[in-house]
């Protein structure tokens, strides 16, 4: 470039980018703007809650003190136990091997110089220790191990269960089967004993401890073993369980309960059937009010009229009298014999307020006439001529929805459909499985052979010690057949699930009739109120289930109660009880006491979820009568099984799954969550096989269980996108009536019919893509299926449970 030449200047186009200026000045830190609202603050920060930002110190004070509330409980807790201002400490005896014997160690427990023994039922083992030296209480119960419910109903109030297990093996079957359910159920605090240590010699004593801890591991792997072979043992035995950490149980933690300790009955008319029963103990958990329900354990519910205050058989410190020549007498009313005197001090603390007081009002009683109208006027029913010349142009079964029709093209009248709109018997699930006959001849074979003992299945490879003549005495050929039968159909239920066929003797819109088809499983839609069954008018619902739920909960924790506070001993009078409740009591069952909340006696659907119990590989069916021990609850009822998953539509289950956890519905009383769950299944010697373990999910009953029907058939011919389908239906009218229904493959591909071909089942179908020779046609058919109604509270009491050495694998049974 040349030196004299100028070099030219670069000017911005129109087009140049503008970028915004920085706007100096308006920027305002919080100070500026503190100051300039002085004081003001807005709407939307006075409606919101203000969080207070603590510093360091004041953040380390804090935590300390939540530290220190949270320690101060615990210990106010265990003090409370046992001590003068709470009930006794409720310990549960449980030996868990038929070789222990549990008297030996309740002597040494009695045998303690700084105790004073009050033998209450020497009989059935219970007594109480009163240690005015360490100011506590204690009361012992042996558990009868031979009879579950009475295990399980103790556990149910107990304070501390002490286990005493063999020296040598532990614990046995029978042992290891109820620690299944006390772990099921939920385990409050215990406490392990073992007594005869001493008794084995000393070289093996050593090999013996370790065997035995090794055992202890499996159950209990950070328990510590007491050994009680002296009296000094047992006094160290009894300062622990005194002294450890108290475990709660979901269930009972927000309602009162107690244990009977003496019951009496007063008959209300001359069958002497029913009457006043009335329960004396010590009331735990929560205080106890007169107007609210009352629930026995195993008999029902029912209502209080009064509550009474006797004096204290127990007390922790006696009050005595002077006699005339100055001796300290001990008064006879504190001595638990002398009734009579002890009802002079008797004292009335609360008498039900008949407005107040909770309604045993179970179940809703339908009016027939509800859904009834008026007799239509001229002027309706010449609009309702009109409507019909215009909008009918099919005619549809009873009862079905507009969507629900929207796919029918038939315009054949199906008269069959008469009369069965409201046709939702108990039967509803089974009618359609292909199982129908062989559950009935199960039922009228089980009622024939009630009296026999049952064997579970049949096994293929039989043992050398049992191939004798005796072992078939007691072999029911016909039970074997059936159990057989109940594997197949298990099988055939995983390999095909949900597959039928078509039955060749009746129409198939006939046999489906009830069944719908669906686009999308998870996104059509399903009204929850739609063609509900009569069962439904008879049962409570909430609105709004887990806001109600905690509506009550903090209701309870404002109330101010002006009844029996926890831990004082009283009387309460119970109304419309029958004789049979003290008959049992006599007999030596426990007698447990629960209030009840809000509600909790009204009926409606419960969902509950569990999971298989890993000793039981039993096939179970859906609607097959089991029982329940949900919470402090005990009934029958027969469930429907389905997925448990978060969609609005659940899948029902024809079996109760063994690899995944299922939801188990059933019609029973309402019960607040958390509260766990054990199914049983009753054998037909009497005996209860634990099935399933879980806990109560919820209290809906719109949940939708929706049962499938796939229906399969096989390509006869195959073009490019279309293919001649055929033994999927047998005839040209069931071919046009499912036409709407879209068709999928097993191996992916989706299409819909197009037009039948010929009079035989045979149809054109047209899919997304060229199907193999290989592939099966599916047609999936949906229908909501409900439980049914057989609820009973009464469960009869079970035989003593033997495992059963034959057992048949699922794997072991050969499909034909």
């Amino acid at each position: 470039m040349a030196a004299g030449e100028q070099q030219a200047v670069h000017r911005p186009g129109s087009y140049k980018q503008q970028n915004k200026a920085h706007k100096s000045g308006r920027h305002r830190g919080r100070g500026a703007q503190e100051r300039e609202n002085k004081g003001r603050v807005s709407a939307k920060v006075l409606s919101k809650k203000l969080k207070k930002d603590l510093r360091k110190v004041d953040r380390r004070h804090k935590a300390n003190q939540i530290r220190r509330q949270r320690k101060d409980a615990v210990l106010t807790e265990k003090r409370s136990l046992g001590s003068k201002d709470g009930p006794p400490h409720l310990v549960v005896v449980v030996p868990l091997h038929a070789e222990v014997v549990t008297s030996s160690i309740l002597k040494l427990v009695q045998s303690n110089e700084s105790t004073v023994l009050h033998e209450d039922d020497a009989k059935n083992g219970k007594f109480a220790l009163v240690s005015p030296k360490m100011k506590q209480r204690w009361c012992y119960v042996q558990a009868n191990k031979d009879d579950l419910h009475s295990l399980l109903d103790l556990a149910k109030v107990a304070d501390t269960l002490l286990f005493v297990v063999d020296p040598q093996e532990g614990w046995d079957s029978y042992g290891d089967y109820c620690l299944s359910c006390l772990f099921a159920q939920g385990l409050p605090s215990f406490a392990l004993a073992v007594q005869g240590m001493n008794d084995i010699p000393i070289k093996k004593r050593n090999d013996t401890k370790k065997h035995l801890s090794k055992v202890m591991e499996k159950r209990f792997p950070d328990a510590k073993l007491c050994h009680v072979d002296t009296a000094q043992e047992a006094a160290l035995l009894l300062r622990q369980i005194s002294t450890q950490k108290q475990r709660h149980l979901a269930f009972r933690e927000r309602r009162s309960y107690m244990l009977a300790h003496r019951v009496t009955f007063q008959p209300s008319d001359e069958s002497s059937l029913v009457g006043t029963l009335k329960v004396s103990g010590y009331v735990r958990g929560q205080e106890l009010n007169v107007n609210r329900l009352i629930h026995i354990v195993g008999h029902g519910d029912f209502e209080m009229s009064q509550i009474d205050a006797p004096p204290d058989p127990y007390p922790l410190n006696p009050r005595v009298h002077k006699t005339k020549k100055g001796q300290d007498v001990e008064m006879a009313q504190d001595e638990p014999g002398h009734c009579a005197e002890m009802e002079e001090d008797v004292k009335v603390l609360m008498k039900a307020d008949p407005s107040v007081k909770e309604s045993l009002q179970s179940e809703v009683v339908p009016d027939p006439m509800e859904g009834e109208q008026t007799w239509p006027t001229e002027e309706e029913l010449k609009e309702a001529e009109d409507s019909l010349k215009v909008k009918v142009q099919k005619k549809v079964p009873k009862g079905t929805s507009t969507y629900q029709a929207a796919w029918i093209l038939d315009d054949e009248e199906s008269g069959e459909e008469d009369g069965e709109d409201n046709d939702y018997d108990d039967d509803d699930m089974d009618d359609d499985d292909q199982e129908d006959a062989m559950d009935e001849a199960v039922s009228e074979e089980e009622e024939g052979s009630a009296e026999e003992p049952e064997e579970e299945s049949e096994t293929v490879t039989i043992p050398d010690s049992t191939r004798d003549d005796k072992y078939d005495e007691n072999l029911d050929e016909a039970e074997e057949e059936q159990m057989l039968e109940k594997y197949k159909l298990q099988r055939q239920d995983e390999m095909f699930p949900d597959e039928v066929d078509t039955p060749r003797d009746q129409l198939a819109r006939v046999r489906f009739q009830k069944y719908r088809g669906l686009k999308s499983f998870r996104t059509s839609p399903w009204d929850p109120k739609e063609n509900l069954p009569r069962d439904y008018a008879r049962i409570f619902q909430f609105l709004d289930f887990f806001r109600t739920r905690k509506r009550i909960f903090r209701e309870l924790e404002q109330e101010e109660y002006e009844g029996a506070m926890v831990g004082w001993y009283v009387t309460v009078h119970i109304t419309g009880v029958p004789v049979s409740v003290l008959e049992h009591f006599k007999q030596g069952e426990p007698l447990v006491l629960y209030s009840l909340l809000p509600h909790e006696q009204k009926m409606s659907v419960v969902n509950m979820l569990v999971r298989r119990h890993a000793g039981n590989t039993e096939p179970v069916q859906a609607k097959e009568e089991m029982i329940f021990h949900c919470g402090f609850r005990r009934f029958r009822a027969a469930p429907l099984y389905s997925q448990h998953t978060s969609a609005d539509k659940h899948k029902s289950e024809r079996f109760l799954r063994l690899d995944a956890a299922v939801v188990v519905t059933v019609y029973a009383p309402i019960t607040f969550p958390t509260a766990s769950v054990l199914m049983f299944k009753q054998r037909a010697n009497g005996m209860h096989d634990l099935i399933a373990t879980g806990s109560l999910l919820s209290v809906d009953p719109d949940r939708i269980i929706i049962k499938r029907v796939v229906l399969s058939g096989h390509p006869f011919k195959i073009m490019r996108k279309t293919a001649v389908v055929r033994y999927m239906f047998f005839n040209r009218e069931d071919v046009l009536w499912f036409k709407p229904v879209e068709m999928r493959t097993k191996w992916g591909r989706r299409g819909h019919i197009k037009e039948p071909l010929g009079t035989h089942g045979h149809m054109k179908c047209h899919f997304d893509g060229q199907l193999k020779s290989q592939d099966t046609v599916l047609m999936n058919l949906y229908k909501r299926v409900y439980p049914k109604w057989i609820y009973d509270p009464y469960v009869p009491p079970p035989v003593t449970w033997v495992k059963s050495e034959v057992q048949l694998e699922p794997a072991e049974v050969e499909m034909e």
